[in-house]
């Protein structure tokens, strides 16, 4: 049988531990810790993404299945 999310109990150190996989939401706004609610616009990543992101910008940015030469063929 289904559970209903309205049900489930969520621990606040869960939520805090979620909450700091997040840098953005580490800001503050007008003195409260940001709560992002715009998902529908653009999502916010979590650290590990941004790890990878900048990992593959700082070692493999190139077009990608357009060039022949070596950093297209990596990016590919």
């Amino acid at each position: 049988m289904a559970t209903a999310l309205s049900n489930v109990k969520t621990k606040p150190e869960a939520i805090e531990r979620a909450r700091e996989d997040f840098p953005i939401l580490s800001t503050r706004v007008h003195g409260k810790r940001l709560v992002y609610l715009d998902s529908a616009a653009t999502t916010q990543k979590p650290r590990c993404v941004i790890e990878a992101l900048e990992n593959y910008y700082t070692h493999y940015n190139a077009n990608i299945h357009r060039g022949v030469h070596a950093l297209s063929q990596r990016a590919t």
